[in-house]
């Protein structure tokens, strides 16, 4: 006769190598389900998003943009490259000096760093001059080599609700670099 002897460690051991053994073999036998190759696409188009560019102006549309462009890139780790546009006009030299300005781009510019680094992202900000904003926007675009622009846009106004894109958001969709996400607020 042969005496088995069992010890409650060793059938703990057993019955947790037991539950082990079939949590594996059901893992293997259910695998995840399969995605078409449009979807895989899409996704790792966006997996490759790593540098966003947010135009601001400091008005609280501008700024939802930069949280937008934030929560987009939180999961890639993006740079987020914040620019703000002087606007010089065609009677005045590029080079002029225009101090407001230039202080309400710099404080623009300030607030939306803010909202990067509350997402413990990197910023890049750029106080950019051009004749029109859509122009210094694409400049700065083709020079980072950003993948992304992020724009806020203004809800309609009143007397306006046909036109629906300002100059510049119109310039952005039809000759950026990369790919443009608009952000509208509700009315």
């Amino acid at each position: 006769m042969i005496l088995v002897e069992v010890s409650v460690l060793g059938a703990i051991l057993a019955f947790i190598f037991a539950i082990s053994m079939g949590g594996l073999l059901w893992w293997m036998l259910h695998p995840p389900a399969m995605v078409g190759a449009a979807v895989a696409k899409a996704r790792r188009s966006l997996g490759a998003i790593k540098r966003i560019l947010v135009p601001t102006t400091g008005i609280p549309y501008s700024e939802r943009g930069v949280e937008m462009a934030c929560r987009l890139g939180l999961e890639q780790n993006a740079e987020i490259v914040l620019t703000y546009v002087i606007e010089v006009p065609r009677t005045l030299p590029l080079g002029v000096p225009l101090e407001d300005a230039e202080e309400k781009g710099r404080q623009a510019l300030d607030r939306a760093k803010e909202i990067v680094y509350l997402h413990e992202l990197t910023p890049i900000a750029l106080l950019e001059r051009a004749r029109e904003a859509a122009e210094g926007i694409i400049r700065v675009a083709t020079e980072k080599e950003v993948d992304l622009i992020v724009v806020g846009i203004r809800p309609s106004l009143r007397g306006a609700q046909h036109i629906f894109l300002g100059r510049t958001s119109d310039t952005l969709l039809r000759r950026a670099p990369c790919e443009v996400l608009l952000d509208k607020l509700p009315d």
